[in-house]
């Protein structure tokens, strides 16, 4: 655990509340409101390293990240989300600064993700380079169902 100026806490976690989480990938724009939520669970638990961030006092989630990797050479920083509200006082750096933590501590050294617009100097104060030369690309041959 990591706490962050005495009222937020840092886990990586293995299970966490699906509805927590459900409310941050919503505050993200990342839900679909015709996937499943039953889908949580299991996104977690086969995540490489899934932390949250949680406010002391309240309890409330009000913040996410994974990374996602073969456990050896590669790990994928996704899904980095922190509620509005608790926006620009360090919960996201301290979430990101985490998964880092544990990709490396495993050996990996070699971690990347895709900024989404208006991100990259938050990911450039926090040690990332744009990847010059390379396009991010998605597979669009059908329907995700998630």
């Amino acid at each position: 655990m990591v706490t962050l100026g005495g009222d937020i806490d840092i886990f990586a976690v293995s299970e966490w509340d699906a509805e927590a989480l459900l409310a941050l990938y919503r505050a993200g724009g990342w839900w679909k409101e015709e996937w499943d939520p039953s889908h949580i669970p299991v996104l977690v638990r086969s995540t490489f390293s899934f932390v949250v961030a949680v406010h002391r006092q309240s309890g409330r989630t009000v913040g996410m990240g994974r990374a996602i990797s073969d456990g050896v050479s590669d790990a994928y920083i996704q899904d980095l989300v922190v509620l509005p509200e608790f926006r620009n006082r360090g919960v996201g750096k301290a979430l990101l600064m985490r998964l880092v933590d544990i990709c490396r501590a495993r050996g990996i050294s070699w971690i990347a993700l895709v900024a989404e617009p208006g991100t990259s100097d938050f990911y450039r104060e926090s040690g990332f380079v744009v990847m010059e030369g390379h396009i991010p690309m998605r597979y669009q041959g059908g329907e995700r169902t998630c």
